[in-house]
């Protein structure tokens, strides 16, 4: 009984370092626009959305609900499973955020849940339908919906405004990219906190402390809370970078149209137990607001970077877990040298993200050698835009920000 306390305990803190390698993942989800576009700060954008993360953990357990009592069959499951799927999920978090890929925590998470889970017990193990109505299909149907949202809301915006001039409407629109900013944020907590909530009950449950079914307690709920939080406020900087400059140009405008769709789908999914991506679900509202724009452009490049780490996340953060589970299987050794091996990776990867830093200081810095710029898409080029101001010449967006092309997604730009 003592080894199974220790090992619940161990995972409890591994759920909470993953909920925390979520909040700094995400963050961009919500505040890359608004800080790309200068409506807020960035150290005030991130610490809102810290704020707003935690008050959203309370608003609901249904998400936490389809991960502890749907996704995996708790019958003879055992905690060191639980262990291993969280290595793969933040193993793969770390290395995303490394290159700034906007990759999916909560997919890293299932692909955990279900490598460690098939190795430990099989095929049988997983249910199959409910990662097929509630992972798989949300997962492309949900971008896909935000995105088309946000490229009408974004021509309905700029049909409206055709004759006003755009400096006029600057101001309106930044009070409404908070506003929506915020939205997504709530929105954040109330789905990606949850997950964290689930594995923390599947835990529990495995080891005898809370019978299957149950409700997370509340101190779960204030603990996911607080640890998503804290890596939100801590901002991942290096793909804020890249979904608020790699994607495509944004404006107040296309900010506020982006958001606002994000996080009516993002809530109305959490109500409805969908496990959604909000990576995912953020980065189609800003492809589908750089396509409402007349004359903008989607950095395809990028894109298509970003889509193949979503095909990737499932089975590789799957693969992980797997071998993880293979070593946890081999008894205290094994649980010892999974732990130890976590820590030496995420230590290297750390430490080779400090060779080129990227915080809050040069989230917005851009460098004029980036891949897919409108002229190299044969694209005739914008108007220079001053952050959250509107257009203006090529100088004025120069004194602003350095440069109005968008960041390479080499390890400087991440």
């Amino acid at each position: 009984m003592e080894h199974i306390t220790l090992l619940l305990g161990i995972v409890i803190v591994t759920a909470l370092v993953f909920d925390f390698t979520n909040g700094f993942h995400d963050t961009a989800n919500a505040m890359a626009t608004t800080i790309s576009t200068g409506a807020m700060r960035p150290k005030a954008a991130v610490a809102m959305s810290a704020v707003l993360n935690l008050v959203g953990a309370f608003l609901s357990v249904e998400v936490a609900k389809t991960i502890s009592g749907g996704l995996i069959n708790e019958d003879g499951l055992k905690t060191e499973v639980i262990f291993a799927a969280l290595v793969g999920a933040i193993l793969w978090n770390l290395l995303t955020w490394l290159v700034g890929l906007p990759s999916s925590s909560s997919h890293a998470l299932f692909g955990g849940l279900i490598g460690a889970a098939v190795m430990s017990a099989g095929w049988s193990s997983v249910n199959g339908g409910t990662v097929v109505t509630k992972v798989l299909l949300p997962a492309i149907a949900a971008p896909l919906v935000a995105g088309l949202a946000a490229m009408l809301a974004t021509r309905l915006t700029f049909r409206i405004n055709r004759n006003v001039d755009e400096k006029s409407t600057a101001k309106g629109y930044r009070a409404g990219q908070i506003a929506s900013a915020g939205l997504v944020s709530l929105a954040h907590g109330t789905n990606d906190a949850q997950k964290t909530m689930g594995v923390i009950t599947l835990a529990l449950v495995t080891g005898g402390v809370l019978a299957p079914g149950s409700n997370p307690p509340m101190w779960v709920i204030v603990s996911a809370g607080v640890a998503i939080a804290l890596g939100t406020y801590l901002g991942g900087w290096r793909i804020i970078r890249t979904m608020g400059k790699g994607l495509t140009d944004i404006r107040p405008a296309q900010g506020f149209a982006a958001q606002t769709s994000s996080a009516v789908t993002i809530l109305a999914s959490s109500h409805l137990g969908f496990a959604l991506s909000t990576t995912q679900v953020c980065s189609g509202s800003i492809m589908g607001s750089g396509l409402g724009r007349k004359g903008g452009t989607v950095r395809w490049n990028t894109a298509g970077r970003m889509l193949a780490a979503w095909g990737l996340t499932l089975p590789a953060a799957g693969l992980v877990a797997a071998g993880a589970a293979l070593l946890t299987a081999q008894g205290d050794w094994g649980v010892i040298v999974v732990t130890v091996l976590t820590v030496v990776i995420s230590a290297a990867i750390w430490l080779a993200s400090r060779k080129e830093p990227v915080d809050h200081t040069n989230v917005n810095d851009v460098e004029p050698t980036a891949p897919d710029t409108p002229a190299q898409l044969g694209v005739p080029p914008q108007p220079a835009v001053v952050a959250g101001v509107g257009t203006g010449t090529a100088d004025a967006a120069a004194e602003s920000s350095g440069s109005s092309a968008p960041a390479p997604l080499s390890s400087s730009a991440s």
